[in-house]
């Protein structure tokens, strides 16, 4: 026996939904926008789900990425204060003045430049004599013959196979031997003992600086992976 469709509910194929259920709909049209509201804030709660676990996997390696820019920032920065650490001596080296003597004694003297004539020269400029990465902005400074510029220069020796890094200035040359350690190269990697430290922000002739912040580093400065290991000095570039 053959059933007539038109006694069973319809089923509108455009909609999905049967007749009866769109008359029930017409009937009750706010039950129907209740239940699309829901479907709405469920779908809308499902993305904001989505969005949040690709955030919070996305959140490292932004970090990361904007610890490297402040540490390029600091070498940038570091270096800067170095060549205006050997312009400094240069030119009182010019006027006869040499050893300790002629390094700079605070930041300041590398800021306000040198007098050429009847003007200023300037060496340094203000945003580099802060550092980036310490919370206090300010430089560590290092002593001739400190125990950190002797640990830096055994890093850089056994960063470069053993051969210390000269520098180019025939000035700088001249004071080397007496401002900056002597470390001989140590094959079997036992620390050698460091000379007695005087490093720090104290007042007193300094010939480079450091940074305070003692975390560890995403970029490795001659192999140190240090923060407060890195040292920007004229004598070792």
């Amino acid at each position: 026996m053959m059933t007539n469709p038109s006694n069973g509910p319809h089923h509108n194929i455009w909609t999905g939904r049967s007749d009866a259920a769109a008359a029930r709909s017409r009937q009750h049209p706010s039950l129907s926008r209740h239940h699309e509201r829901g479907y709405t804030l469920v779908a809308l709660l499902a993305l904001m789900t989505i969005l949040a676990l690709f955030a919070a996997a996305a959140a490292p390696s932004l970090q990361q990425q904007a610890r490297r820019e402040r540490e390029k920032e600091t070498i940038f920065r570091g270096e800067q204060v170095a060549e205006a650490i050997r312009l400094y001596y240069s030119y009182k080296a010019s006027r006869g003045t040499t050893g300790e003597l002629g390094f700079p004694s605070s930041i300041d003297d590398l800021t306000e430049g040198l007098s050429v004539g009847t003007k200023k020269v300037q060496i340094l400029r203000r945003s580099a004599a802060h550092d980036p990465l310490s919370e206090s902005g300010e430089w560590q400074t290092v002593r001739p013959r400190s125990n950190e510029l002797a640990d830096f220069v055994r890093a850089v020796m056994t960063f470069a196979q053993n051969v210390r890094p000269d520098t180019h200035d025939p000035q700088l040359k001249q004071a080397e031997p007496v401002m900056v350690p002597i470390v001989l190269p140590n094959p079997s990697g036992t620390p050698s003992p460091s000379p007695p430290s005087n490093s720090g922000n104290s007042s007193g002739p300094f010939l480079g600086v450091s940074s305070e912040d003692k975390t560890e580093a995403v970029i490795f400065y001659y192999g140190i992976d240090r923060h407060d290991g890195w040292i920007f000095t004229p004598f070792l570039r």
